[in-house]
């Protein structure tokens, strides 16, 4: 799998850029959003990749940022009917963290102001990732104001995200994390060292 390409900018449109790696030209098609993160043509550039196979075409998606690839990806994987082109339109449409509060807030009517996303789809989308997944309890602790986020909460707040966008369940998710949280009860574990260490009790369960 391609997880990232890095070259220099050979072309850009609001949609698609084209990226020379050691003289190769790779087409990749990026939200709005990535857009307006680009350098100017022939600057270095790193862009994320999500590589989508079918079958008979493979294509290249690119994203400025680990939020926006996981957001696509979670949207692909989880919603019924949202295929590449609708995630690039919501993250064109919308900023991640404004999608994420709409969602907790379950309000159909913002997201279904994206340009190809209607009424019908904003709520499947608000039901579907609350029913199916469960990302929203993280996503509503991660915006709750009270207190700012320490570093070990936000790397474990991560963490819970990523396990979710990797299928797990959220209470079997949450279970492993605070097994390796309380184990490490000091200290101030990344985010690697937590996902491993999460992943290893999940397969053992």
């Amino acid at each position: 799998m391609i997880t990232f390409l890095r070259g220099h900018l050979a072309e850009s449109l609001p949609d698609r850029v084209t990226i020379d790696v050691a003289g190769v030209g790779y087409e990749v098609f990026i939200p709005v959003s990535t857009y307006d993160k680009l350098p100017a043509a022939g600057q270095p550039v790193k862009l994320l990749v999500h590589f989508h196979v079918r079958e008979q075409e493979q294509t290249l998606y690119g994203f400025a940022s680990d939020d926006e690839r996981d957001l696509f990806r979670l949207l692909m994987q989880r919603v019924t009917g949202v295929g590449p082109k609708m995630g690039l339109a919501i993250l064109s449409g919308m900023s991640v963290a404004d999608f994420k509060s709409n969602v907790v807030r379950s309000d159909a009517a913002a997201l279904s102001k994206i340009s190809g996303v209607g009424k019908k789809t904003a709520e499947r989308i608000i039901l579907e990732l609350k029913d199916k997944v469960g990302v929203t309890a993280a996503w509503k602790d991660s915006a709750t104001p009270a207190q700012p986020a320490s570093s070990r909460d936000s790397a474990a707040n991560d963490v819970m995200l990523a396990l979710i966008n990797l299928g797990y369940k959220q209470p079997e998710a949450q279970k492993a994390l605070k097994r390796v949280l309380d184990s490490h009860p000091t200290e101030e574990p990344d985010q690697g060292t937590l996902l491993r260490s999460a992943l290893r009790l999940l397969s053992q369960s």
